[in-house]
């Protein structure tokens, strides 16, 4: 089989970047050995975030330090035995969490977030997906005067890039969220983000949509990945060889099966989280995605119940599962909201790709024609999955690109 582009990985980044290349008039092989859609873009949050202008830094101050090194918190966990295999990117994404380093990287993907949603927008409605989306933003609790008053001058600071910020008291975020408990002292309402009510259900809407134009969806084992000849890429599938000129790594965390074998030294690691659904209790309802700052953990009101979305746990990315941050949130999320039983039978777990600088890596790769990368988005792969696959298709068929592809390089490590 005979294609002008392979794309490697069938999350939503290859979905969205896969369409994106459609766009421009190039026959795409999509290519998987897993089901599109079911791995890390699964289970996250449902939140296209716009408004995350700054990313996830590595906490400096040394009362938190001390407080995630004795390893107790609910929203952070790490495995003891892990922690020599991924010392150096954790020392590389501390350095790089300094004030000046978290500017940069602001700086560098505010690009991307700024047109996160609007890349979106075009792809839902072609896939016929818009019942998926709630534009209710979400909202980020807080049960102390002191940190409240914290957030929201932080918050301010985000005016100059035009987002729209409520900052709400006690019986503003009750008259928003009235089953919510009383310890509740306020919060910070973020109207621009995009809600997803069934982040599987817009992955397998995209994945129709990219078929219906005439896309194939192969089932095949990314490792196979050899160059051709003079020119060109094959990968080997169930239905058979596919060549293309031009082959885009989208595997999210499994990246690496790729690129290490060809030689890329890329600091990539993973930070992994669960989700559970539940039953709400009697007729409580939550008409916002929530955020509890003081323990690190999500409730989002999903198609499939209310889900409950952890925060970071550093681990290696094959390691079996681990219970410990489900079990240590959902009492918390329980006094939050009065949920009822579990709808799942076990906690769901996903692997987020992070770079140190957290930034992702997007664009050619270095010493190869014809391939290209696109991972390490860290917590916000579908937020940037659309904008993403917009830039790989620029660039990848010699258009001018939006913004400079400089700061995703993947030589800039």
């Amino acid at each position: 089989m005979q294609r002008d582009v392979v794309v490697l990985g069938a999350g939503i980044v290859g979905l969205a970047t896969a369409l994106k290349i459609q766009e421009k008039g190039r026959s795409v092989a999509l290519v998987d050995r897993s089901v599109p859609g079911e791995g890390t873009s699964f289970g996250n949050a449902g939140i296209i975030e716009r408004a995350s202008i700054y990313p996830y830094a590595f906490p400096r101050r040394w009362r938190d330090l001390f407080k995630y090194a004795l390893n107790t918190t609910p929203e952070a966990y790490y495995h003891l035995s892990t922690l020599p295999k991924i010392a150096p990117f954790m020392f590389r994404y501390w350095r790089a969490s300094s004030p000046a380093g978290h500017e940069a990287a602001m700086r560098a993907a505010l690009p991307l977030i700024e047109r996160c949603v609007a890349e979106h927008e075009p792809l839902v409605e072609a896939a016929e997906a818009g019942h998926l989306l709630r534009r209710t933003g979400w909202l980020k609790l807080f049960r102390s005067d002191e940190k409240l008053a914290e957030a929201i001058a932080e918050a301010k600071e985000l005016a100059p890039f035009g987002l729209t910020v409520d900052f709400l008291d006690d019986a503003g975020v009750r008259a928003m969220e009235p089953h919510l408990s009383e310890g509740v002292r306020g919060g910070i309402h973020f109207k621009d983000p995009v809600n997803v009510i069934d982040p599987g259900a817009l992955s397998r809407a995209y994945l129709h949509l990219f078929e219906a134009r005439g896309g194939g969806f192969l089932s095949g084992d990314a490792r196979t990945l050899a160059q051709a000849g003079a020119g060109g890429w094959t990968v080997r599938t169930e239905a058979g060889t596919v060549t293309a000129r031009d082959v885009v790594v989208a595997l999210g965390p499994w990246s690496d099966v790729v690129y290490r074998p060809l030689g890329y030294r890329l600091p990539m690691a993973v930070k992994r989280g669960y989700h559970m659904h539940y039953r709400p209790a009697g007729n409580a309802v939550l008409n916002h995605t929530v955020f509890d700052s003081d323990n690190g953990y999500v409730l989002a009101p999903m198609a499939r119940g209310i889900r409950l979305t952890t925060g970071a746990e550093f681990a290696d990315r094959d390691a079996p599962p681990s219970p410990v941050q489900i079990a240590r949130t959902e009492p918390h999320a329980r006094r939050l909201f009065p949920l009822d039983g579990r709808v799942d039978s076990a906690p769901w777990m996903g692997s987020r790709p992070c770079t140190p600088d957290m930034v992702p890596v997007i664009g050619p790769a270095p010493a190869h024609k014809g391939l290209w990368f696109a991972f390490g988005h860290a917590h916000h792969g579908l937020t940037l999955s659309a904008v993403t696959g917009r830039l790989i298709a620029e660039m990848l068929t010699g258009e001018t690109p939006f913004t400079d592809p400089r700061p995703y390089r993947a030589d800039r490590f």
